[in-house]
Order: structure tokens, then C-alpha cells, then sequence
């Protein structure tokens, strides 16, 4: 799909419509940026015995079965294959000599997480740690944008910024929204992305998106929300989407999945306002050529009454 022949026009919490084109995916591939605003805890992540258990080939931490060759050097299980039975230090053929010295050293280690410098307090023993780090709370997040494959990670307000700078993602203020898509030729679609847009409101970031992909052998148009935050805090908001027109609507409600649900397993598993292509021809009107589609909606909190009686919803402040 050419997607500049996309156009959105967007307006905000009463404002006037003004007009957005869709970004272009634009290619960032930085290295991984992190940015934490908590100092650190003091721990030193690495020791000497840490650097003896680290891969000379792809210097993960290794895990057991921990191979030696004859002449005591070490590495992973992954590597080993990849060196093709050879030892990347000494060159001799290692064969299936174990390590269980270092497996032992390993067992009575406790090491923090990885993730301390960005404020995780967590201490583990060596054998959990890595099944900690893959879950914590701390880890940073992906770049949410789905229009490149984009490579970097940082915290939530690193990666609003690089939002804004670098791939140019408009941001809005306020937790209502009303969007106008058009496209002059409905029937060209791909899996693309057409539209991020940012909201601020409640003191989070959300992102929404509207885009169109292949569902079988018919497209069709989608638009779902993403909290930028952990899953647990996203189960605190609920948000509306409705699309219509000619006495037609179709509405949807939901809780906004987290960002850490990458944004195509969102898509795929259809958690969003799904819009068949015929029906968006029809609320378009017209000649049925063209596109042209308002999607409106709402974010709002539910919050527990002083009792800790029924949710009251908080609208917007």
C-alpha cells in the first residue's frame, strides 16, 4: 500500500480538525538507549566469579551443561554447536567434557538483577535470575512504533521523546479523540501501518493506532489503544472506540492492552475495533472510491469509591 497516498485529519478534545499525513516508517536503528531517572542502588553487577561464568563467544551468562575443552576453557551449550566442536580459545576439539566446577560455583551465587541500574532492588540466586530479568518490571520497553522494525528500548519517557523527534508521531493532550482517515483508493491495501497517534491524560501515555492489513483474502481496517506501561497498570483505564455514519455505527470497548504486547500480536489476536472493507466503503458514502472514515473515542479510569465499593468511572481531568 502507498502510504502516502493516506491522510489523516485529526482533532482533539474540541479542537478543530487539522490536517495529519501518515508518517512514513521511518528505519531508526540505534543502539539500545536507556534513560532512568533512579540513581544506583550501589550493587556492582559483575565480579570476578560473574566474568568466569560468562561465554567467551557470545558473553550471555552461561547456564548448565557448561563445557570445557582439555585444557579447561569454557563456554555455553548454544555455542558449542556453532564453534562446530571446537574450542574458540586453544582451537582443540572439546568433546563432552562438563564443567561442574563452575556449574557448582554457579549454584551458590546470588547476583542482582541486570536491570539495577534502572532501579530493580532484586537480588537472585544464579539459576533464577535469568528467569527473572525476562519478566521485570524494570526491563525497558520497546519502541512502539509499528511502522519500522525499530531497534531501540528505554523507559517510558526516553521512548515518548524519541517518539516525537524521531519518527515525528503527533501528540495530543487529553483523553478524547476524534479522527478522520481517508484514502483515495480503499482497495490497494497491505499489511502497513497507517496512523500512531500519542495521547497524555491522566498523567500516562497512550498510543493509538488505526491501520489497515490482509484478514483472510479481504482487508479490513482496524484501530486498538496500547498503554505505555506494564500490564497491570494498563487494567486501570478502559477506552472507547466508535466508527459510523448513514444511521450506522459500530462501537468498541476495552481495556488498552500494555506496550510490552508487541503491537502485532495486538493486531493479530483482533483486539481492537475490526471494520470489514464493505462496511467502511459504506459509512465512507459517496461512490464508494474513496475512503473516509471518523473514528471518535474516549479513555477514562475506573476508581474505587472510598469504601472500596463499585468502580465510578473518572472521565478526564
Amino acid at each position: 500500500m502507498d502510504i502516502d497516498n493516506i491522510e489523516c485529519i485529526t482533532s482533539s478534545d474540541g479542537m478543530e480538525d487539522e490536517e495529519i499525513r501518515s508518517q512514513h516508517p521511518h528505519n531508526h536503528h540505534h543502539p539500545n538507549q536507556l534513560s532512568s531517572s533512579k540513581p544506583s542502588s550501589g550493587i556492582a553487577p559483575a565480579t570476578s566469579v560473574h566474568e568466569l561464568l560468562e561465554c567467551p563467544v557470545c558473553t550471555n551468562s552461561m547456564y548448565p551443561p557448561i563445557h570445557q575443552c582439555h585444557n579447561g576453557h569454557t563456554l555455553c551449550s548454544t555455542c558449542k554447536t556453532r564453534v562446530h566442536n571446537r574450542c574458540p580459545t586453544c582451537r582443540q576439539e572439546l568433546g563432552d567434557i562438563r564443567c561442574l566446577a563452575l556449574e557448582k560455583v554457579a549454584e551458590s551465587l546470588e547476583l542482582p538483577c541486570k536491570h539495577y541500574s534502572l532501579g530493580c532492588p532484586e537480588i537472585f540466586p544464579y539459576y533464577s535470575k535469568l528467569k527473572h530479568e525476562a519478566v521485570c518490571n524494570f526491563r525497558p520497553y520497546n519502541c512502539p512504533y509499528a511502522g519500522s522494525e525499530c531497534s531501540v528500548t528505554g523507559d517510558i519517557p526516553f521512548l515518548v521523546s524519541h517518539l516525537k523527534d524521531d519518527h515525528k508521531v503527533d501528540m495530543h493532550t487529553g483523553c478524547t479523540f476524534n479522527h478522520r482517515y481517508v484514502k483515495s483508493n480503499p482497495r490497494e491495501v497491505e499489511n502497513a501501518t497507517w496512523m500512531l497517534t500519542v495521547f497524555h491524560c491522566f498523567g500516562q501515555y497512550f498510543c493509538l493506532h488505526f491501520e489497515a492489513f490482509q484478514l483472510g483474502v479481504a482487508p479490513v481496517y482496524m484501530a486498538f489503544l496500547r498503554f505505555m506501561g506494564d500490564e497491570n497498570d494498563a487494567r486501570n483505564y478502559t477506552y472507547s472506540l466508535e466508527v459510523g455514519a448513514n444511521g450506522r455505527k459500530l462501537t468498541w470497548e476495552g481495556t488498552p492492552r500494555s506496550v510490552r504486547d508487541g503491537h502485532r500480536k495486538v493486531r493479530d489476536s483482533h483486539d481492537g475495533l475490526i471494520i470489514q472493507r464493505n462496511m467502511a466503503l459504506f459509512f465512507s458514502g459517496g461512490d464508494r472510491k474513496e475512503l473516509k472514515l471518523r473514528v471518535t473515542g474516549r479513555i477514562w479510569k475506573e476508581q474505587q469509591t472510598p469504601d472500596g465499593g463499585v468502580c465510578i468511572p473518572n472521565l478526564c481531568s
